[in-house]
């Protein structure tokens, strides 16, 4: 359905999450036999690609994996979900990985290495500047170093390309960088932490003036993904728009709030308003959590039609 749109270009993190569940997690200097292991592909800007190319979206990835297993593994399920793979270089070295034990009350502990995420370096930016040039949107996250995000969003300030910066892992952020985004778009977590001291309450209770608290960054849009609570958008100079959720039986939120950035920035750059690529991003986060997986839950363009086609407030 976003055929002949302008690309949804990701400059992000490519992981592989190592999953080890057990009935506890051990204590320090302890062994002990787990239930079962998994193997998933992750990274925020990998997840966030897929997310766009299984719903139609011309998807590119922009990172590096390194020249093990997992890197090889890591392109390949990219391009089995439609992700252009041709930006993605193979570094000597690791791959970014993640090592997460699970216990059955689901507490967890998780270990990340970085990998080849952390030489996508600003001069690997600036060699990618022709495909940044052609996005209609550009995704991006806090997953590969903060100098390199600061000098993507410089580039597309420079290209006149509005760049959609997921604030995760929440971090301390140079005042240029939230200047030069066109959106920022935290969970409630984040935006309590970059709103700290704006408000007493849940920013899903005091969601205006978080968002307010946002916007004074010099950043042009605010998305604040809610959860249940659905997504609340404002801009600079407009209007605000809660989004409602839509009820499923949820089983796993994993890189939900993934699903609802690439959902989101396909319908932007496909020239839907804001308000209808909210609720089809709304909608497509829906679906992933009735799933288990991070990219193996992420719905179809129809998938998301035919549930936004049981909501007569929804102009398809």
């Amino acid at each position: 359905m976003f055929a002949g749109s302008k690309p949804v270009v990701v400059v992000g993190s490519i992981n592989t999450d190592l999953v080890a569940q057990a009935d506890r997690l051990p204590l320090k200097g302890e062994t002990i036999t787990g239930n079962s292991f998994h193997t998933f592909q992750g990274g925020k800007g990998a997840n966030q690609a897929v997310a766009a190319a299984k719903l139609g979206a011309n998807a590119i990835m922009v990172g590096k994996v390194g020249s093990d297993s997992f890197g090889a593994e890591s392109i390949s399920q990219l391009t089995a979900s439609g992700v252009d793979c041709t930006h993605i270089v193979v570094e000597p070295g690791d791959s970014g990985i993640a090592v997460i034990t699970v216990g059955a009350g689901g507490q967890n502990t998780i270990v990340v290495i970085p990998g080849a995420n952390a030489a996508v370096t600003p001069a690997f930016i600036e060699a990618n500047r022709d495909v940044i040039r052609t996005a209609g949107i550009v995704l991006a996250q806090l997953e590969i170093p903060m100098e390199s995000v600061l000098r993507l969003a410089q580039i597309c300030r420079q290209e006149d390309v509005p760049l959609m910066l997921d604030p995760a892992p929440a971090r301390e952020l140079p005042a240029e960088l939230l200047s030069l985004c066109s959106w920022i778009t935290p969970n409630e977590t984040e935006a309590q932490f970059y709103a700290r001291g704006t408000a007493d309450d849940a920013p899903s209770k005091n969601s205006s003036t978080v968002a307010a608290a946002l916007l004074k960054t010099g950043t042009h849009g605010v998305v604040l993904k809610l959860g249940e609570h659905g997504a609340y958008i404002e801009q600079t100079g407009g209007s605000a728009l809660q989004i409602p959720s839509f009820k499923v039986a949820a089983i796993d939120s994993t890189a939900a709030g993934d699903t609802f950035n690439g959902a989101f920035a396909a319908a932007l750059s496909a020239g839907r308003d804001v308000e209808w690529s909210g609720r089809f991003a709304s909608a497509a986060a829906a679906i992933s959590v009735t799933r288990m997986g991070a990219q193996a839950s992420m719905p179809k363009a129809d998938e998301v039609m035919l549930l936004l086609s049981g909501h007569s407030d929804v102009k398809l």
